[in-house]
């Protein structure tokens, strides 16, 4: 069947002539079809899943009745555009409450459609073609693919271990630091877990002065801290004057899939962004809003849900350094980042953790998720469907006894 005469049209962003043609695997669907074939070719064998990446139960009953009574509130039925004040309000005093970071809701606050969204926008504030943005890896894709979009260029920043997971800035040539616009940082990071320390922000507050940088700092997990208390980089002395902060009520809420989050600091880089949203986006359903800003005034949640992923990560951790894993508590976030085995006893050697992973998942039907960016290691979600402590403590005596009978070697 010849080519539609439209296969010419597409843009060079998304492979020109060649759009569709593509035989490359994402990663993550590759780890959707080896799921689909462990559940295929064992039946009666559980699938453990490890890989999942939201939170597994609904958001806390007194949000969803707020949302309840606002979705049939007439009032609410129109275009919310850049956000309405209730919601930008509750961010500031959540802001204070958690940070000690005090905003003005009018000028240095704006809604966002889940922090994803506002991540692919904020990068059309800045980038033209042949700008760079400084992006660690590995980590979330978003900003550097709007920047490639435009034109620009992506210098990776690799996280690895001996620098304690920390982007080495010093390490960034000069001819690229000419032409960098934006530096994107993800604390607590994901996947590794670990957490920024003021000094670190200090730091990248005096190199975005000194190199005339935006930096956007993703708090997705932010509230997912267990290492002292979460941190803003808002609350740095100079950081409002260099950059802003992206908020999401997923992780931290249970909020996920209620695509809502904000945009916060310097007021010029909040309007920038506020601009450039307003013509992508009608804003989110204000009932949404009001039951968001609910939930930012309940400083039970958040703490509820730490606790949570808290106390599973630790359950994990015990569970595989009893087999093997050369692992310890992350610092945040509900993801334990952990070097991949090289094989298995007496079994396969593995060239990569995407070779690992796929053993794991298609041969004994546990599923996590690989990451080969800056080093072979494996990613664990312990956002796992479990009912109880009792639940997941049984996930765990399975765990460990399919991972012993296999004695991966490291």
């Amino acid at each position: 069947m010849s080519d539609p005469y439209f296969q010419r049209l597409f843009a060079d962003r998304i492979g020109g002539v060649n759009y569709g043609k593509g035989t490359e695997i994402y990663k993550f669907e590759k780890i959707k079809r080896a799921k689909r074939k462990a559940l295929a070719d064992h039946p009666e064998r559980k699938l453990i899943d490890f890989g999942i990446g939201e939170n597994d139960e609904m958001a806390p009953a007194n949000v969803r009745e707020v949302m309840a009574r606002e979705i049939n509130r007439p009032e609410n039925r129109g275009y919310a555009d850049n956000g309405i004040a209730e919601f930008k309000q509750a961010v500031a005093r959540f802001m204070t409450r958690e940070f000690g970071v005090d905003l003005d809701p009018a000028t240095e606050v704006n809604h966002c459609i889940g922090s994803k969204p506002a991540l692919a926008v904020l990068p059309a504030a800045f980038i033209n073609p042949g700008d760079v943005t400084l992006m660690t890896v590995p980590g979330y894709p978003v900003a550097g693919t709007h920047t490639r979009y435009y034109g620009g260029e992506v210098h990776r920043l690799p996280l690895l271990a001996q620098n304690h997971f920390l982007p080495d800035l010093d390490s960034i040539p000069a001819d690229v630091l000419r032409r960098a616009k934006l530096l994107v940082l993800n604390y607590p990071n994901s996947p590794t877990g670990k957490v920024a320390t003021r000094d670190f922000y200090a730091k990248v507050v005096d190199f975005a002065k000194k190199n005339e940088l935006v930096v956007i700092q993703d708090a997705a997990h932010t509230m997912l801290t267990y290492d002292g208390a979460p941190l803003s980089f808002l609350s740095v002395p100079g950081a409002r004057d260099v950059g802003v902060e992206v908020h999401s009520l997923s992780k931290g809420f249970h909020m996920i899939g209620w695509r809502i989050g904000w945009v916060c600091g310097h007021p010029l880089l909040v309007q920038a962004y506020a601009d450039i949203k307003d013509n992508s986006d009608s804003g989110q359903f204000i009932a949404i809003q009001k039951a968001a800003a609910a939930a930012l005034d309940d400083a039970s949640i958040p703490r509820a849900v730490r606790a949570k992923y808290e106390r599973r990560l630790q359950k994990l951790v015990a569970t595989l350094q009893r087999v093997g894993f050369q692992c310890r508590m992350p610092g945040g976030s509900y993801f334990l980042y952990t070097p991949s085995p090289r094989g298995i006893e007496g079994g396969p050697d593995f060239a990569n953790a995407e070779a690992a992973s796929q053993y794991l998942i298609t041969e004994h039907s546990i599923c996590t998720v690989p990451w080969d960016d800056a080093g072979a290691f494996l990613r664990f979600a312990v956002t796992y469907e479990a009912a109880d402590e009792a639940a997941e403590d049984a996930l765990m005596r399975e765990t460990e006894a399919r991972l012993k009978a296999i004695k991966p070697r490291f």
